[in-house]
């Protein structure tokens, strides 16, 4: 792939965190969330289609007519394999962020109950553990779909 695209790419992912850097610029939250959303989309689709022009410009015809593709490109996979790939990253992020929401709520109170009490920090760690169980959850899930590839 071509080192400028690259960059472009690389820039456009930092993007979201050099406006959240930047307050002056953004000073709604909603406003600085539907940005890192609108920008991460756009850089998931500007990927897919540089990687699947990149597929097309490697695939080669023949004097009959037919497609010849090259061992490099991405023709070979099925479609069940690209779903599968494609349930694999749903099922790491969304728990990993489910795990992030679950944690920041209990920990957040966890540390407010050992402030008033520090007996009970082994009763308010069990909560936080039980919280980031469901990102190990995840992954575990995301493991076993993937041995199904090999």
């Amino acid at each position: 792939m071509n080192p400028i695209i690259i960059s472009v790419l690389f820039f456009i992912a930092l993007l979201p965190l050099i406006l959240a850097h930047k307050s002056k610029v953004i000073k709604n939250k909603k406003i600085a969330l539907y940005t890192n959303i609108i920008l991460s989309f756009a850089l998931c689709i500007i990927t897919c289609v540089i990687m699947m022009a990149s597929t097309i410009s490697a695939s080669e015809t023949s004097e009959t007519g037919e497609v010849i593709t090259s061992e490099n490109t991405l023709a070979n996979v099925s479609l069940g394999a690209g779903l599968g790939m494609l349930g694999v990253a749903l099922v790491t992020g969304l728990s990993c962020i489910g795990a992030g929401i679950a944690v920041a709520a209990s920990a957040s109170s966890a540390i407010g109950a050992i402030s008033e009490n520090p007996k009970t920090f082994g009763k308010a760690m069990i909560f936080v553990a039980l919280a980031e169980g469901v990102a190990l959850y995840g992954l575990l899930i995301s493991i076993q779909i993937l041995s199904l590839f090999n």
